[in-house]
């Protein structure tokens, strides 16, 4: 079975009252809600916002479209077994959501691992076993993190001990893909929402608006 196609598939099959767009979307949303409350205790006040949040979208479904939402979820950690790739976004891709009116589109992956290449070669070649430590200004869907991860993985690094990440973006869209695929991937990332520029993480910054993988916060997944 082809799992990123299966993906495809599916969003289509639960599409009529609310576009592809828009349950692709709630999808992730509501996936890396799960993952993020999941591994959050005691109960905060951000994990209620964030739990009503996930409930309000979710009920947007019936019961049948729930449960394909739910199997959305492990076609996807299916997917990214089969291949280390930007899966998300290349399900935008194919499924015909990148275009001019959502103003959205995502790097092919083989760019991706070619600027990823260029970029940790030298860490690579001069490895000395300690953290190597990636920021990402415009994370999108986490296409650049994830090809970098793989060029460590095949350097024979292992990138779930050795890679601290930062990734922010403006979209949350493009905060709950990354964020999703990291946590699946199992690595260390801070994914952020905010612009980059005028407004770039530091400490103190308001905790609403970060999203930390299981890896990250000591979690197995």
């Amino acid at each position: 079975m082809n799992a990123k196609k299966e993906i495809i598939k599916k969003i289509k099959s639960i599409s009529g009252r609310y576009s592809p767009y828009t349950v692709f979307s709630d999808w992730i949303q509501c996936s890396a809600l799960a993952i993020q409350n999941a591994c959050t205790i005691p109960h905060t006040k951000l994990w209620e916002a964030r739990e009503k949040e996930y409930l309000d979208t979710m009920n947007k479904y019936n019961e049948d479209e729930r449960f394909t939402i739910r199997e959305l979820f492990f076609l996807l950690v299916d997917a990214l077994e089969e291949e280390m790739t930007d899966v998300l976004g290349e399900v935008y891709m194919e499924a015909g959501m990148g275009n001019k009116y959502t103003g959205q589109f995502f790097t092919p992956f083989h760019l991706s691992e070619l600027c990823a290449r260029a970029a940790i070669l030298d860490k690579i070649d001069h490895f000395d076993g300690s953290t190597i430590t990636l920021l990402e200004p415009t994370c999108g869907g986490g296409g650049m993190i994830i090809a970098a991860a793989k060029v460590m993985k095949e350097a024979g690094i292992d990138p779930q001990r050795h890679l601290r990440i930062v990734a922010q973006d403006l979209d949350w869209k493009g905060v709950y893909m990354t964020y999703l695929q990291l946590s699946m991937l199992g690595l260390k990332a801070k994914v952020v929402q905010g612009d980059t520029l005028a407004d770039p993480y530091r400490i103190g910054y308001p905790p609403g608006r970060i999203l930390r993988t299981p890896g990250e916060m000591g979690v197995l997944v």
